[in-house]
């Protein structure tokens, strides 16, 4: 089985990472990256590149760093608030570890899903199963993946995920995902650091998203004055759990079944002390806690291990992210003992202000639906 680089410990670690030589090599490479992409964004800023318009509205929501921002929650957050406006909304992902190299690739036409997770990517995949009535189309050219969507189902609305670099697509809302805690990463751009980009390309955003926040938190200063240089709004968020579900959706267990529970739990996300959080934060005992680098494709032996310890251990559960989730499927006699956490991003102190800000913006009148969107 391939080894899955950890690039968050190559990017952090200080005393058990990479040699000081191999980062300076690293910090070589980033430098001729970062002159690539300041000469690409300055070939759309001078309209040498040219943005295409598709002949219906466009949302975009992405990051400056490499993952760990809360993208996929954010993306479910909207297509719902879009679907409570009355528009027929279709999300476009480029796939990201998926195995479908198509031009374009429907994992769901918002009632059947036609690609498993291996195919599709964990996200694309959640967001097929989350969202009812909304398509999921990925593919390497979302332009012809967005008027794919338009033409056969007949949506008035794209989302775009993970898209603030494409910069192909002319988009009527950009969304820019900061994470609250560490907003740059460590400060460098790849492969150095997690940095797509500089910070100062936070101009682009219409708005910036602050994840994994809270009401007293100080906003970083760099963040703010970037922000208010450009008079670009900023609203905080917070990932909240909603409950959990057998890793074969087949039993769930709410909030207060899970309190006060012993779990043992995993993750292969980008940051997965904030899965730690959560857990903490709806009242379970965290026993043990495996970490995984992002993407992990976990091998039978490995689960099986995992689930070994977890009998042994005296815990109630054994639980990791849904993300996570999306990788098991294809082991369907261990996924079914495994629970899934399910997140919801939630706006601070209000989902309705992101709502009426976005409908601002689309020039249309909010109608608020104070019910939150529940994953399917």
């Amino acid at each position: 089985m391939q080894k899955t680089i950890n690039w968050q410990r190559i990017w952090h670690e200080d005393k058990s990472g990479l040699h000081n030589p191999a980062r300076m090599i690293l910090y070589g490479v980033s430098l001729f990256y970062r002159l690539v992409i300041y000469l690409r964004n300055r070939l759309y800023d001078y309209q040498i590149f040219r943005e295409i318009r598709l002949p219906c509205r466009v949302i975009s929501v992405g990051n400056i760093t490499a993952g760990g921002t809360g993208k996929t929650p954010c993306v479910i957050k909207l297509a719902q608030m879009l679907q409570n406006q009355g528009f027929k909304p279709a999300i476009l992902s480029r796939g990201y570890g998926g195995k479908n190299s198509r031009p374009v690739n429907i994992v769901s036409n918002g009632v059947n899903i036609f690609l498993p997770a291996v195919q599709a990517g964990d996200e694309p995949y959640l967001m097929a199963r989350t969202l009812k009535n909304i398509p999921v189309l990925i593919g390497s050219k979302r332009i012809v993946s967005g008027k794919t969507a338009i033409e056969q189902y007949g949506i008035n609305i794209i989302l775009c995920d993970d898209a603030f670099q494409h910069r192909q697509i002319f988009r009527d809302v950009n969304l820019l995902l900061l994470d609250g805690q560490e907003p740059f990463g460590n400060g460098y751009l790849l492969p150095r650091g997690e940095l797509r980009e500089p910070p100062a390309e936070i101009r682009r955003a219409d708005a910036v998203i602050l994840t994994r926040t809270n009401e007293d938190m100080t906003i970083a200063a760099a963040v703010s004055q970037l922000a208010a240089a450009q008079n670009i709004p900023i609203f905080r968020s917070v990932h909240r759990a909603l409950d959990a579900v057998k890793g074969d959706y087949s039993a769930c267990l709410s909030l207060s079944e899970l309190k006060g529970k012993k779990v043992c739990a995993f993750a292969g996300i980008a940051k997965p002390d904030s899965f730690r959080i959560i857990l903490s934060e709806g009242g379970m005992q965290i026993m043990s806690f495996d970490i995984f680098p992002d993407h992990h494709r976990y091998s039978r032996k490995e689960l099986e291990n995992i689930y070994f310890h977890f009998l042994h251990s005296g815990a109630d559960l054994l639980i990791t992210t849904e993300k996570d989730g999306m990788r098991l499927q294809e082991l369907p006699e261990l996924a079914e003992k495994i629970y899934l956490l399910r997140i919801e991003l939630q706006i601070i102190p209000d989902d309705n202000l992101l709502q009426m800000f976005i409908s601002e913006k689309l020039g249309i009148k909010a109608t608020f639906n104070n019910q939150r969107g529940s994953a399917a």
